[in-house]
């Protein structure tokens, strides 16, 4: 097998392993994304299913290179694996599987500029201070919730950060952010967050 020459044997190790999880830690320009690539091939080739793998990156240049760089070591059933952004990849599981969490399989994706907008319609609806209430904090705050999991009724049942959000005069950010899920799932719509907070969902309560 011609992709392992090169590698040291640490790098070795990890691209051989089948079972297991294996935690790759070094520096930047170490050959981590090298290794993950030889490591997805290791696993094609030993058998495993292409279908049966997912592979999530930050960029779609890098899902894209790696990608190429499997192909070059297995073929054509590199197409079969599942490799994208993660928003992207819980797009695709998404369409087929909103259903179960109460959206149209052919749900409206958000782009950041429609969810300030809506931020935007909200705050104006509820005559809030727009120097307290600004549009791009509420958007972050509601982003930040969704990124750490929390839910708008978690939100509003969280002491620390009621207490957090009164401190600074806001009480009302939970207040916007169950609107805003209201008005996003009563237009079948998800943001960008939403990819990833819905899929989290999903694949909690639905497993």
């Amino acid at each position: 097998m011609d992709y392992l020459e090169g590698l040291n044997p640490q790098q070795r190790a990890a691209v051989e392993t089948i079972d297991g999880p294996v935690m790759i830690v070094a520096g930047a320009g170490s050959g981590k994304t090298r290794v993950i690539t030889y490591r997805v091939a290791h696993l094609i080739q030993k058998g495993v299913d292409a279908f049966n793998i997912l592979v999530l990156t930050f960029t779609n240049k890098a899902a894209k290179d790696m990608r190429e760089r499997i192909t070059k070591v297995v073929g054509p059933e590199a197409k079969n694996l599942w490799m994208g952004t993660f928003h992207s990849v819980f797009a695709k599981i998404l369409r087929v599987e909103a259903d179960k969490i109460g959206y149209p399989s052919n749900f409206t994706i958000y782009d950041t500029d429609d969810s300030k907008s809506l931020v935007r319609s909200i705050l104006r609806e509820m005559q809030l201070d727009d120097k307290l209430y600004n549009a791009n904090f509420v958007f972050n705050r509601i982003s930040s919730a969704k990124n750490n999991l929390i839910s708008w009724g978690e939100y509003m049942n969280n002491a620390e950060i009621q207490a957090e959000d009164i401190a600074t005069n806001r009480p009302l950010l939970g207040v916007i952010y169950e609107t805003y899920t209201k008005r996003c799932f009563k237009a079948g719509a998800m943001d960008f967050d939403d990819l990833l907070f819905k899929t989290n969902v999903l694949l909690k309560d639905h497993p």
